[in-house]
This record gives C-alpha cells, sequence and structure tokens, in this order.
C-alpha cells in the first residue's frame, strides 16, 4: 500500500509557527531520504527540506534558519516545524520521498499553510 498523509496546516499570521506531520506507508518512508515539498498557487512544486534516514538535513535558501524537518523512523512519520513564517510561505505543502516520485508517481493531498501579513 502506497500512503502518504500530510496534516498540521492553517491559517496563521506572519512571524507565527506551524508544524507539520506526515505519515507515509513503509513502502516509501523506509529507509529513504524523506522530504516536504510546497506548491503555491501558479507556481511548481518546490522541495523545501530533506531528512536522510540518519538524520542529514538539508534546506533550501529560502527556508533556511527557519523550518526543521525531522523524522520518527519507528512511527514512519516526518515533521516539519515552521517558525517566523511568512506570507511568501503560503502553499500547499506535501511530504514524499525523493527517489519514489518516479516509481509511484504518488502525492499525498497536502495540507494547506496560508500566512497573513
Amino acid at each position: 500500500q502506497v500512503q502518504l498523509v500530510e496534516s498540521g496546516g492553517g491559517l496563521v499570521q506572519a512571524g507565527g509557527s506551524l508544524r507539520l506531520s506526515c505519515a507515509a506507508s513503509g513502502s516509501i518512508f523506509s529507509r529513504n531520504t524523506m522530504g516536504w515539498y510546497r506548491q503555491a498557487p501558479g507556481k511548481q512544486r518546490e522541495l523545501v527540506a530533506s531528512i536522510t534516514n540518519s538524520g542529514y538535513t538539508n534546506y533550501a535558501d529560502s527556508v533556511k534558519g527557519r523550518f526543521t524537518i525531522s523524522r520518527d523512523n519507528a512511527k514512519n512519520m516526518v515533521f516539519l516545524e515552521m517558525t517566523s513564517l511568512k506570507p511568501e510561505d503560503t502553499a500547499v505543502y506535501y511530504c514524499n520521498a525523493p527517489i519514489k516520485i518516479p516509481v509511484f508517481g504518488y502525492w499525498g493531498q497536502g495540507t494547506q499553510v496560508t500566512v497573513s501579513s
């Protein structure tokens, strides 16, 4: 079974914080690097943060220092802690394993993050 379920989005004022969660099936999560992507209206989906199975992280310049990605390998979950949110962070946020995207071609429903100015 292939499954990704994102949650935790919402409406927040600029400067606020949110914590996103993603529950993934083992077929996607197990031992794979996981990433958080976002897609704003009229824009392409972009990778904003990634974490390897061993915990090495990488961030897009636009979120570096504000977002923190983490994972719980026992529960097949990945998280994104977002602080100092800006209106330009408004987007639908998705999680996925980059290496599995061409294999399954699957995306979850995403979670909407809206940051008001």
